[in-house]
């Protein structure tokens, strides 16, 4: 833990992630992988919800389902990459929507990554630390 907090661009010390999704299941599970490595979590519901987050909260990454009420996750990176305050945070997009539009759709929205879900955990902690590297260079 010590490694991130010596990155953390965010105050408190660690990383800061903001998980977006409607599925209460998704949002434990993310928490848990990214609490045990060392990230600060925050949770949102939906597209809406997040988008509200991102712009109160400074966040170091977002993670961002694809599929959720009130607003999805297109929507809201979208929202997300035209205000100056928040175009820059990384953007995890992930869905269980596999074909390759899908994955094209969400880079032109603005995504850095898309992951199919679901996301093993080593992979999660893998692009997470490499998108929040890529915040602190």
């Amino acid at each position: 833990m010590s490694s991130l907090a010596a990155r953390a661009g965010s105050p408190g010390g660690a990383p800061h992630v903001l998980v977006v999704d409607d599925s209460a299941v998704l949002r434990m599970y993310y928490r848990q992988i990214l609490e045990t490595a060392g990230y600060r979590v925050s949770e949102a519901i939906n597209g809406l919800e997040g988008l509200e987050q991102a712009l109160r909260t400074s966040f170091d990454l977002c993670i961002v389902d694809v599929n959720m009420p009130m607003m999805d996750g297109y929507a809201m990176l979208r929202e997300l990459r035209r205000d100056t305050s928040t175009r820059s945070i990384p953007v995890l997009m992930t869905s269980t929507e596999a074909a390759p539009h899908d994955r094209s759709r969400a880079i032109e929205a603005g995504a850095n990554t898309y992951l199919v879900k679901p996301v093993p955990p080593d992979r999660l902690t893998g692009y997470v630390a490499a998108l929040v590297g890529k915040v602190q260079a």
